[in-house]
Order: C-alpha cells, then sequence, then structure tokens
C-alpha cells in the first residue's frame, strides 16, 4: 500500500542519516555493525551500499576511494542534500588528514610530489595547504615561487611574555610594599 511505501521509504532514509551520523563522528567501523543487524538487512539497496563504501573509504582514509564511490553512487549520494553536503565536510577533513599524513615525514617538500602521491591536481593541493596552514593546523610555508612546502617543527609556545607579565606584578607588589614601608618611616 502507499502507507507501507511512505514509511519503508521515511525508514530508508533514517537509516542512511543514522549511517551518515557514524561516519561524520569518526566511526565508520559501527556502521557495518549497524547493517548486519535487522534494520541493515531489511533495507539493504544500493543507497545502503553507497553508505557502506563511503564508511568504508573513511575508515581507510583514502581520497582516492572515496572519490571512486562518490562517482559510482553518484545518484543515491548527490540527490540527498543533507548527505551531499556532508559528503563534502568529510572530503575536506579526508583530504587534510591525507596531506598532513603525506607531509609529516619531511622538512621540505615539493608540491608536485605531494599533488603526484595523493593523485590530485597541484592547484587542489596548493589551496588545500594554505588553508591547514592558515587555520594553523600545521606549520610551515609555501614558497610559491620554486613550489616547495617548508615544513616547521611544532614548536612551544614562547613563555616570554607570560614571565614578563609575572616579573612585572610582582615587581609591582615590591614597590607597592616599599612605599609602605617608606610612608611608616616618614
Amino acid at each position: 500500500s502507499k502507507q507501507w511505501y511512505q514509511r519503508r521509504v521515511r525508514a530508508l532514509k533514517g537509516l542512511k542519516y543514522m549511517l551518515l551520523c557514524k561516519i561524520m563522528l569518526g566511526a565508520p567501523e559501527e556502521v557495518q555493525s549497524l547493517l548486519t543487524g535487522k534494520m541493515g538487512l531489511k533495507y539493504s539497496g544500493r543507497g545502503i551500499d553507497a553508505m557502506q563504501a563511503i564508511a568504508d573509504a573513511g575508515k581507510k582514509r583514502d581520497i582516492a576511494i572515496f572519490n571512486q564511490t562518490i562517482s559510482k553512487y553518484e545518484a543515491e549520494l548527490q540527490k540527498d542534500g543533507v548527505i551531499e553536503s556532508h559528503l563534502k565536510a568529510l572530503y575536506d577533513t579526508l583530504l587534510e588528514k591525507n596531506l598532513v599524513r603525506i607531509i609529516e615525514p619531511y622538512s621540505r617538500v615539493q608540491l608536485s610530489h605531494v599533488a603526484e602521491t595523493i593523485a590530485l591536481p597541484y592547484e587542489v593541493v596548493e589551496r588545500k595547504l594554505s588553508q591547514i596552514i592558515l587555520d594553523k593546523k600545521f606549520s610551515g610555508i609555501l614558497d610559491q615561487r620554486s613550489g616547495v612546502l617548508i615544513v616547521f617543527d611544532a614548536s612551544e609556545e614562547d613563555q616570554t611574555y607570560t614571565y614578563a607579565l609575572e616579573t612585572i606584578s610582582h615587581m609591582g607588589k615590591v614597590v607597592d610594599a616599599l612605599f609602605k614601608k617608606a610612608q611608616k618611616l616618614s
């Protein structure tokens, strides 16, 4: 009947959103346990397969598999605005993690090498690395003239300013105490 069909469609959408939540919360391994349960078996299909493939790409933290999955299940993933917008956020997160993983071992690295390694256009890699640096998620400088990323060691925050403020505060207390003693003498 029509009501049964509408309920099934809503339940399927709810299950997809639940799977999406697990993926976005960084728990893609929980997707499999949800899908092997009663609800997952009852509502299996291409839409659920698409979410499982996205979870697998998230678990492997592989941007190439993620992009292949988006292409393969384009109709199932991109016709739902909620899923599509969250997948864009997940893509950004995966890209960021992949780039950081690639550049971590280096003190200087050619952007062309990073782009080759991650199999993305040079411009995309350059733009994302700029964003990562500006967001202070990674310390470094992009030398655009030579196409090199110069990586800085994560340094501890400089405590000089804090120590100077403490010293001034203590000096103020000393001066106040001396002033009181000088008043008592006069």
